[in-house]
């Protein structure tokens, strides 16, 4: 037998925020915490998992664990609870999946390590003029 104890709440409002109120929910979160190098990736036509990624740096696996808390909080406020959330326990990457904007919290040197800024752009730019094959 479920009780209302047993049940998590997993799902995006009926009708959801926009993204661009998600977005800025998940700023507002990430600034009040004081999280670094925020960015935001664009990511329609290249996933179909979101359309927004954001990526932000934590100064410590303390801040990168409540700068990502903040973010669901401040997410809570739209009535969005998190489809997920991970890496609290080791806090070096902490992922907040909210339906179309997906957060990444991250020390710097995972960040660097991963470099997912570069990863998502890849294509963005158009090609280098006076190129080596010239």
């Amino acid at each position: 037998m479920t009780t209302a104890a047993q049940v998590i709440k997993t799902s995006l409002p009926n009708p959801p925020p926009s993204v661009e109120a998600l977005l800025k929910a998940v700023h507002d979160g990430l600034e009040e915490l004081k999280a670094k190098d925020i960015v935001e990736i664009d990511v329609r036509g290249k996933s179909s998992v979101c359309d927004y990624m954001v990526v932000a740096s934590g100064t410590s696996t303390r801040h990168v664990k409540s700068a990502a808390d903040e973010v669901v909080r401040f997410a809570k406020k739209l009535d969005v609870m998190p489809l997920g959330v991970e890496g609290e326990r080791e806090a070096e990457w902490v992922l907040v999946d909210l339906g179309d904007v997906v957060v990444h919290v991250m020390l710097p040197r995972v960040r660097e390590f991963y470099a997912l800024e570069r990863l998502w752009s890849v294509g963005d730019q158009p090609p280098a003029a006076g190129g080596e094959d010239e």
